[in-house]
């Protein structure tokens, strides 16, 4: 009769053994190695907005992820950590997001430009949301590229995804107009500023009004020199803000239109992330933070928005992808118009 192998314990086969050891590890031990791989391509991120400074780390970082998962099978043990950051680490990030904002500073716009913030939402989400519907774009798709354009960018519609959980495709596909039609607005605002024969400052306000990343605007007001960059990136900055009221409006719609099953819990009226993130605009708005502090918060939110990014970039498929068509593009270029017209509108009518 054969012995029981040494390295197998007493009423254990061999194959159990074998399979324990082999099992995927539970807890959050699970997360870790998507984690670190989401941790690598930040730093790669971070290192390309050093070389290319108008393009923002989280555009960067997904499309790292969408050349990533489209050219090298990941492994699946990724998945959970990468599950993780594409949701969790996502709110996260937009809950500091609010450390950029001062209220003191978006009320010193005056009435008529924060009334032209507002315009430029409404008006370029519900313009969108009708021209979309108008030329067929899926409801999901047409709704992050609303968001997108009309108020922050990649930010803007990786949160919004994270109230009504679109496609991942269709979240891909709108961040990606967001990196074309903005790119595209760096040089023509300037120039279109130039034409019209719009004030340094004005021109600033109109950028930060009509142009859909923060990096983007950045480097237009830069371009625009004197006090254009100020100006742009508060009204930019205002533009966040009413993520947050835009987030809850969709969170509402959603408790209302979900159906869930009989004792399981509807969605929150307002998502926890979106309190999170008017509480850190009222923590900053007090002045009790240093200035150390709200550089690491604006680190911190950057990378756990890049992380996120690079997620989602790896759970995009470019097969499916293909069956976009044109009519996304024709919206975005639509979208695009819709808010700097209604951007300018507002800059002239308050000047």
């Amino acid at each position: 009769m054969p012995s029981t192998p040494a390295s197998t314990a007493p009423g254990t086969t061999p194959d159990r053994a074998v399979g324990e050891r082999e099992a995927a590890p539970t807890g959050p031990r699970r997360l870790v190695p998507g984690l670190l791989l989401c941790a690598a391509a930040v730093g790669v991120s971070l290192l390309v907005t050093q070389l290319v400074p108008v393009m923002s780390a989280l555009l960067a970082a997904i499309l790292l992820g969408v050349v990533l998962a489209t050219t090298v099978p990941l492994p699946a043990a990724t998945a959970p950590g990468l599950k993780f950051a594409a949701k969790r680490l996502l709110r996260l990030g937009v809950v500091l997001l609010g450390v950029q904002l001062l209220l003191s500073d978006i009320a010193g716009l005056g009435v008529g430009m924060i009334g032209t913030v507002v315009a430029v939402v409404v008006i370029g989400i519900f313009g969108t949301l009708l021209i979309g519907r108008m030329l067929g774009v899926a409801p999901g798709q047409r709704l992050l590229i609303a968001c997108g354009f009309s108020i922050c960018g990649a930010a803007a519609v990786a949160a919004a995804d994270g109230v009504v959980d679109a496609e991942e495709e269709d979240v891909v596909t709108a961040i990606a107009l967001v990196v074309i039609f903005g790119t595209l607005m760096i040089p023509a605002v300037p120039l279109l500023a130039t034409l019209i024969g719009l004030p340094t400052e004005q021109a600033g306000l109109w950028a930060g009004g009509s142009i859909h990343e923060v990096a983007q605007v950045v480097a237009v007001g830069g371009t625009l020199g004197g006090s254009a960059l100020g100006a742009a990136v508060v009204v930019k900055l205002a533009r966040v803000l009413m993520l947050a009221p835009v987030l809850a409006v969709l969170g509402w719609h959603q408790r209302r239109t979900t159906v869930v099953p009989e004792g399981a819990k509807h969605p929150p009226l307002v998502p926890l992330f979106v309190l999170g993130f008017l509480a850190m605009v009222a923590l900053r708005s007090t002045g009790v933070l240093g200035e150390s502090v709200v550089e690491a918060a604006q680190i911190g939110q950057t990378v756990l928005l890049s992380a996120a990014m690079f997620a989602l970039g790896c759970s995009v498929r470019l097969a499916a992808m293909k069956k976009v068509g044109l009519r996304p593009f024709v919206l975005a270029a639509i979208s695009t118009v819709i808010v700097a017209l209604t951007a300018l509108t507002g800059v002239l009518l308050a000047a």
